[in-house]
């Protein structure tokens, strides 16, 4: 097995490592790496039904869609993310248990009472430590999972917290857990590099042949490939999400609109805005100028800069109608 230490907390480039891992390497790997605070949603996930875009927005946080499914998570230097990946014989390498048992045997020799959950999770009593997921591709399987150590739970809570009834669509929800953090549980201090260290240790003594491996300068250039023409881009973190459609009553101004988009492939193909009734005159243009564009804020501000909405409707306010549409 090669053991990867891997000291990048920039999510995309960790979610592109991974891939590159799964896709490339025969042997297998053991990562372990955290992230800068962001929320990592699934493969088949509608990104914007999960995530609370007024708290990512005020926070400045990333958010990146992963290889696997699975329901979102919130990282940040307080939480150590762990990936295995394993070639083997297709169509018996999916098992959620054989690969968390060497974590919760870790946290059990800290005596830490964890045990596997119902949900492919890592739970202390009834509390949550750990969210797994794994990606499956002929006879190669990457399964990853956190491990809360010492995140901060209030943000992690609120970077979650969203609205169900704002977007209907046939996505893979997330399924809301109490969490808890695994240093409430320790019965001596240890930081976060400590224990990083000891799960390191425990994995490795666990292998018949275990070796250290540093990403080469040809691993890393194609890592940040991936990085620069999949992770990072709008397309895929927020565009590749299913088809679904928005309705919301939103506050503009002195104006109460009632807008709903249908969205496909992440672009907006129907818009309708109105007050009381749909097809107001003054917003017409609005609808418009909308349709065929990205369901995105930067891209929406930007078409509605050509326009003053104001002279023809001067109770309504555009940024409040524009931070409204998500």
């Amino acid at each position: 097995m090669l053991c990867i230490r891997n000291k990048n907390m920039n999510p995309c480039f960790n979610a592109a490592a991974e891939e590159y891992l799964f896709r490339n390497f025969t042997d297998d790997c053991f990562m372990l790496y955290r992230n800068i605070p962001s929320i990592i949603v699934g493969k088949h996930q509608n990104t914007l039904a999960e995530i609370n875009m007024d708290f990512v927005r005020r926070k400045n946080i990333k958010v990146v869609r992963r290889l696997s499914g699975g329901g979102a998570v919130y990282h940040d230097p307080g939480n150590l993310n762990f990936a295995f990946f394993h070639s083997g014989t297709e169509g018996k390498l999916v098992d959620f248990e054989r690969f968390t048992e060497p974590i919760i045997g870790i946290l059990n020799g800290l005596s830490v009472p964890a045990r596997f959950g119902d949900h492919n999770d890592i739970r202390v009593d009834d509390r949550k430590i750990s969210g797994n997921a794994e990606h499956l591709f002929r006879n190669r399987i990457m399964h990853h999972g956190t491990l809360l150590f010492s995140s901060n739970l209030e943000d992690l809570i609120e970077a979650l917290h969203t609205d169900p009834d704002l977007y209907k669509d046939k996505a893979i929800k997330s399924i809301r857990s109490r969490v808890a953090n695994i240093t409430e549980f320790l019965k001596h201090d240890l930081s976060i590099d400590e224990f990083r260290d000891l799960v390191f240790r425990q994995v490795m003594d666990l292998q018949d042949q275990a070796s250290w491996y540093e990403f080469s300068a040809e691993d890393m250039e194609q890592i940040n490939r991936l990085v620069e023409n999949k992770y990072s881009t709008w397309q895929w973190n927020f565009g590749y999400s299913p088809r679904y459609l928005f309705n919301k009553k939103i506050k503009a101004g002195r104006m109460n609109l009632r807008t709903e988009m249908m969205v496909e492939k992440g672009i907006i193909s129907r818009i309708r805005i109105g007050t009381g009734k749909y097809g107001q005159p003054g917003l017409k243009k609005v609808e418009q100028l909308l349709t065929g564009i990205k369901h995105s804020e930067w891209e929406i501000r930007n078409r509605l800069r050509s326009i003053e909405i104001t002279q023809s409707l001067p109770d309504f306010d555009q940024e409040e109608f524009i931070l409204g549409l998500f």
